[in-house]
């Protein structure tokens, strides 16, 4: 599929989406409580005009990047290691699975309270949140890697990163796409609570304020934009690096 193909696919699933959400706005017949498209179109122009919607985007983002990077950073490490060491992975799974259960919201609290509301508090509660997932999705990858590859890089005399970078990584390419991906999405939501309980900006700030006054317009309207900066990072970033990355397969 080409570029422009799947491009267009997106538009025309975007547009069905619109088309069903101003149907379901019309027949609701309260743009208080369901406003129409056109309507969370105008409180996003008049956001952007103000100025608050790209200040907070751009907060929202940096701490969605500091965050997401911490996690697939630490969590691709601990997930190969744990997949390629069996007493490892017995030792430490329990400890995996607590923190995959435990609550987002406990441990924002809980990072709040013994650090206290600062920015650094916020970006490591998101980041804790979100490491176990990707140390369960690498651990898989790590433990399904290929023996006859890495007996023919024995054989053939491979380096360490030769191997780390023609043999191990290759494969392990789909894995930290999925830990990517299911990843921005978790994060991106986190750091939405993690805002709205103890940061003065941001989307999440926003939101809490807009919930305050009843705004409905104004939180589609963050939603949709943020919704659409998601939207451009998959389409621009992941899938690209996904179907490089698995090149190699036939």
């Amino acid at each position: 599929m080409t570029a422009v193909s799947r491009l267009a696919w997106w538009a025309l699933s975007l547009g069905v989406f619109v088309a069903v959400w101003w149907l379901a706005a019309l027949y609701y017949g309260d743009p208080k409580l369901l406003p129409t498209p056109p309507l969370v179109l105008d409180a996003l122009i008049a956001s952007a005009k103000a100025g608050a919607l790209f200040s907070n985007l751009a907060v929202t983002l940096a701490r969605v990047a500091a965050s997401f990077l911490l996690a697939m950073i630490i969590g691709s490490a601990l997930g190969i290691f744990l997949g390629m060491s069996p007493t490892a992975d017995r030792l430490i799974s329990p400890w995996i699975v607590l923190f995959l259960n435990l609550p987002a919201l406990v441990i924002i609290m809980l990072c709040y309270v013994w650090f206290g509301l600062v920015e650094s508090a916020a970006v490591a509660a998101v980041a804790i949140n979100k490491i176990p997932n990707v140390a369960v999705t690498l651990r898989e990858g790590a433990a399904a890697l290929s023996r006859d590859l890495a007996e023919m890089a024995r054989i053939y005399g491979f380096s360490r990163w030769k191997t780390l970078r023609h043999v191990i990584l290759p494969q392990l390419a789909p894995y930290f796409a999925a830990a990517a991906r299911s990843g921005l999405a978790l994060v991106w939501k986190i750091v939405l609570v993690v805002e709205l309980l103890g940061r003065p900006n941001g989307v999440g700030f926003e939101l809490q304020t807009a919930f305050q006054l009843w705004d409905v317009a104004t939180i589609l309207a963050y939603a949709l934009a943020f919704g659409l900066i998601v939207q451009a990072i998959e389409l621009g970033l992941i899938q690209p690096w996904e179907r490089a990355a698995n090149r190699w397969r036939r």
